[in-house]
């Protein structure tokens, strides 16, 4: 386990990845450019680093200092290997519980659902690299500390991560509200992985098109939606009665 760090400076963010820290995000001033700028965004390509460009006025927000145009967060967590982890709990007693997050972008709703997945014996969560919210310590008070008790991995796309379960015998079910069936409906009791979306997109319709089953919750008010972290409960809490 690290403690989050912040680091700042375009050649201190390239030695970082070359030296194999687990960085989360490079934040990068919009406009800039140079041979040492055009180095980083080729260590950050070739390290499929999560990364984007951003006002100069944020930058001065994360570090308040001389960033030279570029701000890294390393992660507080290792993040774990997709293989190792399905392998692990198939081969336990267990009765594998997943979840799998498409580009969430909130970090205190990130946190939340990190929180819930840990009280409901999720697992594993695995997030995609690049266009999710990042682990820093926003993450870590919503959580509760969560984060550190729970196996995170992350993949280049959320489908490689829907084929890897499929592939393992492991069910996936997306939470959408365009599915006809509730989640009610839906078993849990098999081993299973639930996706959960964005908070403006949902899940992205290449991934709905190969997963096994779609769910929704019944929603009885004006309002069309709940919150993604409060979905995330209904349905996990759905899977723990259903196994109890």
């Amino acid at each position: 386990m690290k403690n989050e760090t912040t680091i700042f400076g375009t050649r201190a963010i390239i030695e970082a990845i070359k030296s194999g820290e687990t960085i989360d995000k490079v934040f990068m001033q919009k406009g800039l450019h140079g041979e040492l700028f055009q180095e980083l965004e080729q260590a950050i390509r070739a390290g499929g680093i999560n990364s984007s460009y951003v006002p100069v006025e944020k930058l001065n927000r994360l570090t308040r200092g001389n960033h030279q145009g570029a701000v890294a967060q390393i992660s507080p967590i290792e993040f774990h290997d997709i293989d190792d982890l399905v392998m692990r709990v198939i081969e336990s007693d267990k009765t594998p519980l997943f979840l799998l997050l498409d580009q969430l972008s909130d970090v205190r709703n990130f946190g939340a659902i990190v929180r819930t997945a840990e009280c409901t014996g999720v697992n594993g969560i695995i997030i995609q690299k690049k266009g999710g919210a990042p682990i820093n310590g926003d993450t870590i008070k919503t959580s509760a500390g969560a984060i550190f008790k729970i196996p995170i991995c992350k993949v280049d796309h959320i489908k490689d991560a829907v084929f890897h379960m499929q592939s393992s015998g492991i069910k996936v079910i997306a939470a959408t509200e365009k599915a006809k069936d509730y989640v009610y409906d839906v078993s849990f009791k098999e081993p299973c992985a639930i996706i959960m979306g964005s908070e403006g997109r949902g899940i992205n319709p290449s991934v709905l098109k190969i997963v096994d089953n779609q769910a929704k919750l019944p929603i009885l008010g004006e309002i069309e939606s709940l919150n993604v972290s409060v979905a995330c409960g209904a349905f996990l809490y759905e899977a723990v009665r259903q196994r109890s």
